[in-house]
């Protein structure tokens, strides 16, 4: 299944990690960057597409701007993105020449994403260069973004760029050998999982958040992302980006790194966007007899089944739907606002009709809306 899954994967998204592209002490590493483009330009001459989302501008922009640590304001990891990114894409940019191949810079924020139509105009931008046999590289906005709109880590705009551009493939380049049983830098023993089939707790609690301020993310979030792209029916493949020569050979159907199966069932584009890239605004808490509904039997949500009503959102954002124990299983696009729906919750829609008169919807939240979780 593996070596199948690979050898049919024309579309790859390729994001490549901090630690691969620079170092506080050194800046970039332009011998490095130089070999992965080496490998991504012999992936691309076998009639695949790539699409690089590269972290490292910040870290990049450190050594330039003078500074002895990383930065910790958000103004001055937006003026050390600002210098660092120009520099990070330059380097691209000649090392990709060399090869005969033509690159693109994309520079994204979570708005652009969460936005159904600024969603689908860079799908669209994104399609085009692909078209014309051009590599787009994307990075987060990191000069204007702020805690609000920035997606929190690269790992999770890849997975989200996977979506965007409907990838077969998503490559996540590092500086380890793929996901452990435990962490090998701690415990030596440590053995490599080559193959994941399913996403269990097992798996989740293998991972460990980063332990250095260079990365944001660590294999926590790489396993989120190969989570969430594995229910668009897209594979991950995790691998050491140090060592040159290794991806190409990988898939070609050699061993190496971690290989996550996609799920059987996955699911359409619009919901992919409503459970993995917009994020929720509030919360519905659910009675049993809702929760089984629509877990079980595919309904949509109605007024009577609601307990209680939590945050402030306006009709047509999304919110989480949440059980009486607070877990969260489901998300949707709601029809009301908070403030109609803390009238109406708890109440059949004959009541609603007498004492408001007649709704626009009778669903709070429609199935074609929604998606479990």
């Amino acid at each position: 299944m593996r070596a199948q899954l690979l050898a049919q994967a024309k579309r790859l998204v390729v994001k490549i990690g901090s630690s691969l592209v620079a170092s506080r002490d050194g800046g970039l590493r332009v011998a490095q960057i130089a070999s992965i483009v080496s490998d991504l330009a012999q992936i691309h001459a076998t009639n695949r597409q790539v699409v690089i989302v590269s972290s490292g501008a910040i870290v990049a922009g450190i050594q330039p701007l003078g500074l002895k640590a990383y930065p910790q304001s958000i103004p001055l990891k937006q003026a050390a993105a600002a210098v660092g990114q120009s520099r990070l894409i330059r380097a691209y940019e000649k090392s990709f020449e060399k090869t005969g191949d033509t690159v693109a810079q994309i520079l994204l924020t979570h708005q652009d994403l969460a936005d159904r139509k600024r969603f689908l105009n860079a799908r669209h931008t994104l399609t085009s260069l692909l078209k014309y046999d051009v590599i787009p590289i994307i990075n987060e906005n990191d000069s204007v973004s702020v805690d609000e709109i920035r997606f929190g880590d690269n790992d999770s705009l890849a997975g989200q760029v996977a979506h965007l551009v409907d990838a077969d493939l998503l490559v996540i380049l590092s500086d380890v050998d793929g996901l452990f049983t435990a962490d090998p830098r701690q415990q030596p023993s440590a053995t490599l999982i080559p193959l994941v089939e399913k996403f269990t707790k097992a798996i989740e609690h293998t991972a460990g958040v980063s332990r250095s301020q260079e990365s944001r993310g660590g294999m926590v979030t790489k396993i989120h992302a190969a989570k969430h792209v594995a229910r668009f029916g897209v594979s991950t493949l995790l691998l050491n980006g140090e060592i040159q020569g290794l991806l190409p050979t990988v898939l070609q159907g050699k061993s190496g790194g971690t290989f996550f199966l996609p799920h059987i069932s996955p699911l359409n584009s619009r919901k992919q966007w409503i459970a993995f890239t917009l994020r929720s605004k509030g919360q519905l808490q659910l009675d049993q007899g809702a929760v089984e509904a629509l877990q079980q039997r595919g309904k949509s949500l109605l007024p009577s089944g609601i307990l209680d009503v939590k945050g402030q959102f306006n009709a047509g954002d999304p919110v989480t739907c949440i059980d009486k124990k607070d877990r969260e299983f489901a998300k949707g696009l709601v029809n009301y606002s908070a403030q109609i729906l803390r009238d109406i919750k708890g109440r059949n829609t004959r009541d609603i009709q007498k004492q408001f008169g007649k709704r626009e919807y009778e669903e709070v939240i429609h199935r074609d809306n929604m998606v479990l979780l």
